[in-house]
């Protein structure tokens, strides 16, 4: 090799080809690797025969299954539940005087929160389930009324505090 002054013209040694051992091509034309069938994540659909329409009544299902039931969608009245208490504090603490008569309010507007709730299930048993025929496989249809009930009690909470009207008033130049 010639001397060469420049490290990066340096030239690489020479190797001779080897030849490369045989192998198995992991490609197949026309075979797909199938793993284990997974579980369907529905339930089907009953089927029902034409003289079969009044057979017998749907299968009545355990305590159990009403309760899972009825706690999906539970984060929509969660966070109801929490903007209602955060204008309640603001509201109670604004108020400067006893707590007991604030923690009363708040308490039964909870109450009556969960009385909206027993009837917004109610409403969708008796319509959904046994007039239009549904499953019902949550109620987030109830949480979501709920927690628009309790969005609406933090805002009159809200509306009741003199210092926050006044800078809502400001901000929106009324």
């Amino acid at each position: 090799m010639a001397d060469q002054t420049q490290p990066w013209a340096e030239r690489t040694v020479e190797v001779p080809p080897q030849p490369v051992p045989e192998q198995r091509d992991p490609f197949r034309r026309g075979v797909a690797a199938v793993g284990r069938p997974r579980t369907p994540r529905t339930e089907p659909f009953p089927t029902v025969e034409h003289g079969d329409w009044a057979a017998e009544p749907a299968p009545r299902r355990p305590m159990s299954w009403h309760l899972a039931q009825a706690r999906r969608g539970g984060e929509w009245s969660a966070a109801g539940a929490l903007f209602a208490f955060v204008c309640w504090g603001i509201w109670a603490i604004s108020g400067r005087g006893n707590l007991v008569a604030p923690l009363l309010t708040f308490v039964l507007s909870l109450l009556t929160a969960v009385g909206l709730f027993a009837l917004a299930r109610l409403l969708g048993r008796l319509i959904l389930e046994r007039q239009l025929g549904r499953v019902r496989r949550s109620a987030r249809g109830a949480h979501m009324i709920t927690a628009l009930f309790l969005a609406g009690v933090g805002v009159a909470y809200l509306q009741q505090t003199e210092w926050v009207v006044s800078a809502w008033n400001w901000v929106t130049g009324n």
